[in-house]
């Protein structure tokens, strides 16, 4: 049978009269008849060949076009407003709608759905109060904690289901104390007030966002002594430029409102916190977990109180405080307040009570079998829970991977299907600690280990105007060169996402850290990974507050919804060529030049110190020659007749193949980094100071770290020791590309 549709039957071949064997010339017949012989023979093979191509499925470029072709504004915005009528946080009766509403529109696409539930620790609020005392003052001032809705709100009535502004798994307790202003709550902030004599122990630490997660913040606070923090959205960062009083905020600008708060999680840990390092189970099974005295002696635990507040409430705080100036780069924006350093003499009380219970999660899949290699999988995901009604964060994602879906039912309706399985997820309780795709991981560890090919995320499809920003592991930078160059940029039609991707330094960032939920495909594994976006961080600063909703995406994120087209195309395209190519498009000849600059920059930031980077530099070189050579091969068997797959080709292909999926696993340790288990990638993962930040060589960068304070033998003995496993990973990495046993 055809693949376009009709059942086709060969013609039947009427071969042209041919003269009986034999005859005066022994058998052979004379020179016309052998002249007759060879053109029906050269007609028998031409009609064979057209007949071939005529039967033969179309080729996946075809269909590879064809995809690009079927993007549809309105279906993304279907799909996003149906998903962001209520704020459904993880756990929440909500979000178990929102699961079905996935589960239901992918099954819709006849593709085989499953839901796979974890009973997991979520952490939710029960009572929360903050007061600001000041001498002198007869009445202590009662901060309203609630981020209000405004005049004309299509949403006002679903706020009401907004849980109330908190942290998840921040401690509970009461404190009453003076406050320390400690600026973004980094290390050297808090060094800097420990120069000027600013004692932060036992009082409560006041931070505001900026360029660290809210859990590196705390557990900052905590490590200076602090006995409760508060971190507030400062108007100079999220609430626009401009004098105030002239200031616009969303309805009528994409700035966070004067009330508007970033909420988020305090956990320090990937995953279910009471199944570190092993699954969960669903409610009813038994599986080992930690007992609530082992979580609260945690170091993954904040162990203080810390509440979100917003712009107004840390003006107000800021303005009752006394003690020395803040330097110019800590203070605010223009009509702001003198900031000072405190401590003192406004005091705070804290209260705040939470409830850390058991609650169920669901995991939505959808799979896509692959007709050569189903056992192959190439794996597509985005998280669907939110803090609150999640129209940026996650849920443009989730709607460009369901019309990613819608694209791939239609290909299949047209004869397409993919040489490798698809695998389509919808991941729960990103939220609180990537904790939906973390279980999955780890409960599907050898098996996702010795098949998965890629696992390609977005978490946030469309920020805003701010151009294509891919982040990946570097064997994928050539296949997202190449797919970019297909997709038309959305904000420029005389431009591609690849002429507008390459304006960036750099224009591929890394993927590393635990900012969302390709941590554990790449961090726990070693499955080559990606994560992209159309604008940044920069452009959203609604991020994790009351007004993430339809109405800022529809005004300010993507009002026309041909960011999200174009997203779901490239990210599909991808998907689409790792699926279906013979040969999978990895290179690992940029992932060695890579490791060699990032070597070079490390090495730069410890001159003079007693170590050696030979090993390094030498395993990287082995990985640059096995990198080239299956280069090689590649482009050596990709220019054979491809007419001519013998056995012996085929073996060639899954040969070149497995050792290109397997290489990134060798850069896994099973030990972990030091102190930090649970990361095992020895070439990217977060800073230790900044659970967002990407890092090259993160033991070596920390164990650096810790020889410059300390300065003794064991510390650089240490760096060195750490030199030397970064080495034997990038070597292990160059044995399996290579091929061959030592």
């Amino acid at each position: 049978m055809s693949r376009h549709g009709k059942p086709q039957q060969r013609q039947p071949l009427i071969l042209p009269d041919a003269a009986p064997m034999g005859g005066g010339d022994g058998g052979r017949g004379d020179a016309a008849t052998r002249r007759r012989r060879f053109v029906a023979f050269l007609a028998i093979s031409v009609a064979l060949v057209a007949s071939y191509h005529h039967l033969a499925p179309a080729p996946a470029s075809r269909y590879h076009a064809l995809f690009l072709s079927l993007g549809n504004n309105d279906t993304a915005a279907a799909h996003l407003r149906a998903l962001t009528l209520r704020p459904h946080v993880a756990g929440t009766e909500a979000n178990a709608v929102a699961a079905e509403y996935v589960r239901a529109a992918l099954s819709s696409f006849s593709f085989p759905t499953r839901v796979t539930p974890y009973s997991v620790l979520l952490s939710y609020p029960i009572h929360r109060s903050l007061s600001l005392s000041v001498p002198g003052r007869a009445a202590a001032f009662n901060f309203a904690l609630v981020q209000e809705t405004y005049p004309g709100d299509p949403y006002s009535e679903a706020a009401a289901e907004v849980i109330p502004t908190y942290f998840a798994y921040s401690a509970s307790g009461s404190v009453a104390a003076e406050v320390v202003y400690a600026n973004y709550g980094n290390t050297k902030d808090y060094e800097y007030l420990a120069s000027r004599g600013v004692d932060v122990a036992g009082k409560v630490a006041l931070v505001r966002y900026g360029n660290l997660h809210c859990e590196d913040m705390v557990r900052n606070a905590r490590a200076a002594g602090a006995a409760a923090a508060i971190v507030y959205t400062d108007a100079k960062d999220f609430g626009g430029a401009g004098a105030k009083g002239k200031r616009k905020w969303f309805p009528d600008a994409r700035w966070l409102p004067p009330t508007g708060v970033q909420v988020g999680t305090l956990y320090y840990g990937n995953g279910d916190p009471t199944t570190p390092l092993w699954p969960s189970c669903a409610a009813g099974e038994d599986c080992e977990r930690l007992s609530q005295g082992e979580l609260d002696g945690s170091a993954a635990m904040p162990s203080i109180p810390a509440l979100p507040v917003s712009a107004r409430d840390g003006e107000t705080i800021l303005k009752a405080m006394g003690g020395d100036a803040a330097p110019t780069e800590w203070q605010g924006g223009e009509g702001a307040p003198m900031y000072r350093l405190g401590p003192g003499p406004a005091v705070l009380n804290l209260t705040y009570i939470g409830n850390d219970t058991l609650a169920t999660i669901e995991n939505v899949f959808a799979m896509i079998e692959g007709k050569e290699e189903p056992d192959r999988y190439v794996i597509i995901g985005n998280h669907r829970d939110a803090w609150t009604f999640g129209a940026v964060d996650p849920n443009s994602g989730t709607a460009a991977m369901l019309e990613i879906a819608e694209r791939l039912s239609k290909l299949e309706k047209k004869g397409w299907r993919p040489r490798r399985t698809i695998i389509v997820c919808s991941w729960d309780a990103e939220e609180f600690a990537l904790i939906g795709s973390t279980e999955w991981v780890e409960d599907n560890m050898d098996m996702l280990a010795s098949r998965a090919i890629a696992y390609l995320n977005v978490d946030i499809t469309v920020f805003g105007p701010g151009g294509f920003r891919p982040r990946a592991t570097p064997q994928l930078d050539q296949l997202i060169k190449e797919a970019s160059k297909m997709v038309q940029d959305p904000d420029d039609p005389s431009q591609t996402l690849y002429d507008t991707m390459i304006r960036h330094h750099p224009p591929i960032d890394r993927v590393a850290g635990a900012g969302t939920d390709f941590a554990a495909f790449l961090q726990y594994i070693g499955v080559p990974s990606l994560d992209m976006s159309y604008g940044t961080m920069e452009d959203y600063p609604v991020y994790h507050s009351l007004y993430d909703d339809y109405v800022w995406m529809e005004r300010f994120g993507d009002p026309l919804f041909h960011r999200h087209v174009a997203l779901a195309s490239v990210w599909g395209l991808i998907a689409l060529r790792l699926a279906d190519d013979e040969i999978l498009p990895l290179n690992y000849v940029s992932y060695a030049s890579e490791l060699e600059k990032c070597t070079k920059l490390v090495e730069g930031g410890c001159t003079g110190c007693p170590v050696s980077f030979a090993p390094l530099h030498k395993s990287i070189d082995q990985l640059r020659k096995a990198a080239n050579k299956i280069h090689k091969e590649k482009m050596m068997l990709q220019a054979e007749n491809w007419s001519l797959k013998t056995r012996a080709y085929t073996v060639k292909v899954r040969d070149i193949n497995d050792r290109l999926m397997m290489a990134e696993r060798g850069f896994i340790n099973r030990e972990g980094l030091d102190g930090r288990p649970w990361y095992k990638h020895m070439i990217y993962a977060s800073s230790d100071q900044d659970d967002w930040g990407t890092k090259a060589f993160p033991g070596i960068v920390s164990a650096i770290d810790k020889a410059n304070k300390l300065n003794t033998t064991e510390s650089w003995q240490l760096l060195q020791h750490e030199i030397y496993r970064a080495a034997r990973a990038v070597s292990k990495a160059s044995a399996v590309l290579d091929g061959r046993l030592t």
